[in-house]
């Protein structure tokens, strides 16, 4: 008998002896009229929303904002994304993203996710993974400079401590 995948509450890559701690960040946001199904819950096609605005904070404090991505004309497709669900936010609610940027060797960036609901119950967790590409479209198989620099802050400790 075949059994689906069991949901993770969290840490979906290894963390590597040796190697920085994830960056965190975190955001708060009420869920909108506009968000929820007619059921008033969070629908769940918005959570990639949500996803992508703790990564979006994530690429501003090491450096590679979207912006930053234009100038050094790289791109960072998402290549997968996977969420796990346990308590759905309900409109009006505030709520707590959380993206952590979790060390990889490679030309990618593998991200996690959570989202806590007001009580602090967790509501979901899920990760992207991101491949980088030249704006010729050509994968990049080692870190490209932007990259690099990040990687080099991150190893000097430039960044705060998750909260």
């Amino acid at each position: 008998m075949h059994r689906p995948p069991r949901r993770r509450k969290g840490n979906y890559f290894p963390r590597v002896p040796g190697t920085p701690p994830p960056l965190e960040t975190r955001i708060e946001r009420r869920v909108s009229f506009s968000e929820s199904d007619p059921m008033g819950i969070l629908w769940h096609g918005r959570y990639a929303a949500y996803f992508e605005q703790a990564n979006e904070a994530l690429g501003r404090v090491c450096g590679m904002s979207y912006q930053d991505f234009i100038r050094e004309r790289l791109r960072a497709p998402i290549v997968q994304f996977h969420v796990d669900y346990f308590a759905s936010p309900m409109l009006a609610e505030e709520v707590t993203v959380v993206g952590r940027f979790v060390w990889s060797e490679g030309a990618r960036m593998n991200i996690e996710y959570e989202i806590r609901k007001e009580d602090n119950r967790l509501a979901a967790t899920g990760f992207t993974v991101q491949m980088l590409v030249g704006a010729d479209g050509e994968t990049w198989l080692v870190a490209p400079p932007l990259l690099e620099r990040c990687r080099q802050r991150w190893r000097n400790g430039e960044f705060a401590e998750p909260t």
